[in-house]
């Protein structure tokens, strides 16, 4: 053999080890592990190794990188100075990290799982998440947060998990959760160990159930309410997690109270004396169409079915469109009628564990009518009855007298010796010369004669001058008994 050939055989394999060296993506720098740092595959442990700073370089294939314990306080927008696109998880718990850059994520936007937890964060600047647009899982407890921008979480639409845990935040970011347009998918956030002192319950009962499943808010200093003990108490009802697990923990400050009691325990007990709410009634009137929600802690529900109060199944539309099954699950009546009224059961098929839940529908017996014209009316019948009062005083004392110029020449009335019985069907005598004439020329006349024409008892018309023997006739009494029904005299 040759020894040219000898010495040319291990020369082919070494050259071309160096040539695939240079022609791999990061050069023989990219696959290199960097100092104190642990590399398997993909992975890249640094964690408990005194850093102070980030390791440079980092290989280009990183995917999941653990920095955790070590003294790394500042998050320089340089830290990753080439791009990372297959980190899905950065792991920094335990650094004192104490500030991070505005700038720090823009190598990063793959990132999936990120954990900042066990440091020294007070505040959460604007936009300081924007760029990690599939970030699912967030990290923030055991911190010194006390301040939460209203901007840090913009563009984390893939947002799922929310920790923010034992820190210093006293004021609830409900922003975070309002109409689901800021974090579409959360589905857990935990506020636990905070100072909070009230949140908003009215608005939290509003939200679905499965992410009320989620909501965590025991450890904090928040004052007793009855809308808050409704609100927990309904949850503890229908078993969801947050309230159940941590029922002892959920407590609250009662004002001149020695220490905290449990919120769960508020009912009936003073000075509160807070009364537990239905779980879920509706009332609505005749005519009316309503919606009746199927609220399930399960979010991935495969499929749900509703049963009417008859019995009868509703899987899609029904009772010529009256009854209507939506996409959501929620169950829609119209033009409500009265057989319409009972409990309605929703079957939930979730991902774990079927649920039922119970929806009582009450329908009033008569058609609401609106503000405006209940308005109407009342001020209808108020102006009627003030229109009415004043009648009746103008009739009682504005009505003018019809013979208010007879009133002083009137004589003095007769002795009472007419009879109990007086007659008030006998005939008005007649008066001669009222047309016209001056009422003092028939004073006599008029003497026995009322404001109404009648004849006025205790007077006698005098007696006609008469020649014979049958002269000793009387008149007979019009107030007498035996004058009711006629008027011819009596002859005595």
């Amino acid at each position: 053999c040759h020894p040219c050939v000898a010495m040319r055989v291990p020369v082919g394999p070494l050259s071309l080890l160096l040539a695939l060296s240079l022609l791999s993506p990061g050069g023989s720098a990219g696959w290199s592990c960097p100092p104190r740092c642990v590399c398997a595959s993909n992975l890249l442990s640094c964690s408990q190794a005194n850093l102070s700073v980030v390791p440079a370089p980092l290989p280009r294939f990183t995917a999941v990188l653990d920095l955790s314990h070590n003294n790394v306080t500042r998050l320089r927008a340089d830290w990753a100075p080439a791009r990372l696109p297959h980190l899905h998880a950065l792991l920094l718990s335990h650094n004192g990290l104490a500030f991070v850059s505005t700038e720090a994520f823009t190598h990063v936007p793959r990132l999936r799982h990120l954990d900042l937890s066990s440091n020294r964060l007070r505040t959460l600047d604007e936009n300081l998440f924007s760029d990690l647009g599939e970030l699912e899982v967030l990290l923030l407890y055991n911190n010194e947060i006390s301040t939460v921008d209203r901007t840090a979480f913009e563009n984390l639409g893939r947002l799922r998990k929310l920790y923010l845990g034992q820190n210093r935040i006293a004021r609830f970011p409900l922003e975070l959760l309002r109409e689901g347009t800021r974090l579409p998918q959360l589905a857990l956030l935990d506020l636990s160990a905070n100072r909070l002192r009230a949140v908003p319950a009215g608005e939290l009962q509003a939200l679905p159930a499965w992410l009320r499943d989620r909501l965590y808010l025991h450890n904090n200093p928040l004052a007793c309410d009855c809308l808050l003990f409704q609100l927990l108490d309904r949850g503890h009802r229908r078993h969801l997690s947050a309230v159940v697990d941590f029922q002892d923990e959920l407590r609250c400050v009662l004002p001149g109270a020695p220490a905290p009691i449990k919120i769960l325990a508020l009912a009936g007990q003073q000075p509160l004396n807070c009364s537990k709410a239905q779980e879920a009634v509706l009332e609505a009137h005749l005519g009316d169409s309503v919606t009746l929600g199927c609220d399930s802690r399960w979010q991935g529900v495969r499929s749900r079915h509703w049963v009417t109060p008859g019995g009868e199944r509703v899987l899609g539309d029904g009772g010529n469109g009256s009854v209507v099954l939506l996409a959501n699950g929620s169950l829609q009546l119209q033009a409500l009628r009265p057989e319409d009224a009972g409990t309605y059961a929703c079957w939930v098929a979730g991902p774990l564990l079927n649920e039922t839940l119970y929806v009582e529908l009450l329908v009033h017996n008569f058609t609401l009518h609106g503000p405006h014209d209940t308005l109407n009316t009342a001020y209808t019948t108020l102006v009627g009855c003030i229109l009415s009062v004043v009648l009746v005083l103008i009739y009682l004392y504005l009505t003018p007298c019809r013979c208010c110029c007879c009133r002083g020449s009137e004589k003095p009335p007769a002795p009472r010796d007419d009879s109990i019985n007086s007659s008030v069907l006998s005939t008005t005598p007649n008066h001669a010369g009222g047309t016209g004439e001056p009422c003092g020329s028939h004073m006599a006349s008029s003497a026995g004669t009322g404001q109404n024409g009648r004849f006025k008892g205790g007077g006698t018309p005098p007696l006609p001058t008469r020649q014979g023997p049958k002269a000793q006739r009387k008149v007979s009494d019009p107030d007498s008994v035996s004058s009711v029904f006629s008027d011819t005299p009596i002859v005595v």
